[in-house]
């Protein structure tokens, strides 16, 4: 629950076209590029027949949180925790390919939109195997400025150094305008996740503040904890094109 209190946003009826993306990660059995393909869910997709993906997502963000590194929370193990964090807004997941990526069905503003159901994506692989990264998109503030959203992304361990995490960000600047989102606003990006400051300062993101020692976050080294600073970042939607380069 933020300081505002419950932020609900409107209840999806239909769901975003899924789009695709190049990646730079090369399969080293067989030599050939790859794709990924996001996808826009929610808990109600998400329930209806994706056996497992709940409960895979959650172990995932869970040992992010429990390395008290890139989060604010120090636990999320209840599921129903999870869900109210992570599911409490539309959900974006990112699923890797590999061969001959599905036909392109438009393309605008370089952005390539395919039809290409969840389960077709995951070509019966398990989850483990094929999620590349996943993240919410949810209003930052209630009613009157509901229509500046926050977003929190995820690349499990498994998939990091493959270039995914700016996949999943170059995508967000398509979704989040396409959900109805006019700016974002990421409230807590600390000082030690030297990545991500610098993917969004690359992607034109604007300083707009810093908190000094926001984050009571655990040592790199591991020996303790110390408080860091953390960036808030924004970024308008209007008149600007989504880099997918």
């Amino acid at each position: 629950m933020s300081a505002y209190g419950v932020i609900n946003r409107p209840q999806r009826t239909s769901y975003l076209p899924t789009t695709l993306w190049d990646s730079s990660r090369v399969e080293p059995d067989l030599g050939i590029p790859s794709f990924v393909t996001i996808h826009h869910i929610d808990r109600a997709a998400v329930e209806r027949g994706q056996s497992g993906l709940f409960n895979y997502l959650h172990s995932i963000f869970a040992d992010e949180v429990d390395k008290g590194l890139t989060y604010p929370q120090e636990d999320i193990k209840d599921p129903t925790a999870f869900g109210a964090y992570f599911f409490g807004g539309d959900v974006l997941i990112a699923i890797t390919g590999k061969g001959d990526p599905p036909a392109i069905k438009s393309e605008e503003r370089g952005v390539r939109e395919i039809e290409q159901i969840l389960d077709a994506a995951r070509h019966g692989r398990t989850w483990e195997e094929c999620v590349a990264g996943f993240y919410y998109v949810k209003p930052n503030y209630p009613g009157r400025s509901s229509h500046i959203c926050n977003a929190g992304f995820v690349v499990p361990p498994s998939q990091r150094g493959s270039g995914y995490g700016r996949i999943l960000a170059k995508s967000f600047l398509h979704y989040a305008p396409a959900l109805g989102y006019k700016a974002s606003v990421f409230n807590l990006v600390y000082n030690n996740n030297v990545a991500s400051l610098k993917l969004w300062e690359a992607l034109n993101f604007t300083r707009a503040g810093l908190i000094p020692k926001a984050g009571r976050l655990r040592r790199q080294d591991g020996e303790g904890e110390e408080y860091v600073d953390a960036i808030i970042f924004y970024k308008s939607f209007e008149d600007t094109e989504p880099d997918t380069r």
